[in-house]
Order: C-alpha cells, then structure tokens, then sequence
C-alpha cells in the first residue's frame, strides 16, 4: 500500500488517519458518557476528566494534520455503481462530521479553559486558555458539546450502516477502500 492516495483507492495515512479518528472518537464518547456519573470518591474522579481532555486535545491535533492531508491528496474516483446523490451524501457527511469533530473539540476545550486553566495533556504539555475566565462559558460549551457529540455518533452509526450497505448489498469495493485494500 502507498502512503498517499491513488485514483482507485485510499493511501496509508488516510487509511491510518480515518480508523484512528474513528477509535478516539467512541472511545473519548464511551469514557466521556461514564465519567459524568463519577462522584467526588470515586477514584476515577480525576483521572477520567483528564485523560478525556488529552485525548480530546490529540484528536483536534489529529483532524487539523487529517484536513490538510485530505487537502493535499486527491481523493479517489467514486465507484462507478455509486450515483450521484450517493456520492453527493458522502462528500455531505463527511463534511458535517469535520465541522462537527472541530467543534466537539474546541467545545470541550472551552469547556475545561473557561475558568481560565491551562489542559495538561499528558503531562507531555499545555494548552494554555485562551478566553482567560469567562463566567457562563463552560456551560454554553458544555451544552454544545453534549449535542455535537450525540451527532457525531448518530451520523457516524449511519456512516459505518452506509460502508456496511455497499459492502454486504451492493458487493462494491466502498469499505475494502477504507481497509487498504485496492480489490
């Protein structure tokens, strides 16, 4: 496999970059959905938070190095089974879902910098606030970032239902694409 895109299917980064994003983002769904119901106690209490906003703070990292990956390299031909309004879909959904990746992160991250603090990721470095202390901001933030989130799983359910679609119904090389695979 290259590294780069090819007319007829995916190169390695964005192969890497699509199923990385993919994991981060229902890991980072599943941690952030269990940790709101953590009590002062719980040993997870601090921990959770933390590693949610690292790894939140990676994966805006990640999108910004994925949209300029995706804007280096062409994309490969549509299959010549897919119509128009499917391939028109695609390109929508995946437009929403960078629009809405971007804003679940920068969200999170004014969720957790509007009393001013800097976001340790990983005791590796930080991410400095940029607003300072903005009273009622982490609750805007927090509210956009909860429905931004829920979108992103339901439009990504609905991404993978498509994949799985062409691939079992309609026996074309959609998903063999994403997985590396050229045939």
């Amino acid at each position: 496999m290259q590294i780069t895109n090819s007319p007829t299917g995916y190169g390695l980064v964005s192969v890497a970059l699509h199923w990385l994003v993919a994991v981060l983002v229902l890991g980072l769904f599943a941690l952030g959905w269990w940790m709101v119901d953590l009590d002062y106690y719980d040993s997870w209490y601090k921990t959770g938070p933390d590693i949610h906003r690292s790894v939140g703070i990676i994966l805006f990292g990640l999108m910004v190095f994925r949209t300029v990956w995706r804007g280096a390299n062409k994309r490969p031909a549509p299959l010549t089974n897919h119509t128009r309004w499917e391939v028109a879909a695609a390109h929508g959904v995946h437009v929403v879902l960078y629009l809405l990746l971007f804003t679940a992160t920068v969200s999170g991250y004014l969720i957790s910098t509007a009393d001013g603090s800097s976001i340790h990721v990983f005791d590796w470095f930080h991410v400095p606030s940029v607003t300072g202390q903005v009273k009622g901001l982490e609750d805007i933030a927090g509210d956009v970032h909860y429905w931004t989130t829920w979108a992103i799983v339901v439009l990504a359910g609905l991404h993978a239902g498509a994949a799985l679609k062409h691939h079992f119904i309609d026996r074309d090389a959609t998903l063999r694409r994403m997985l590396g695979r050229q045939n």
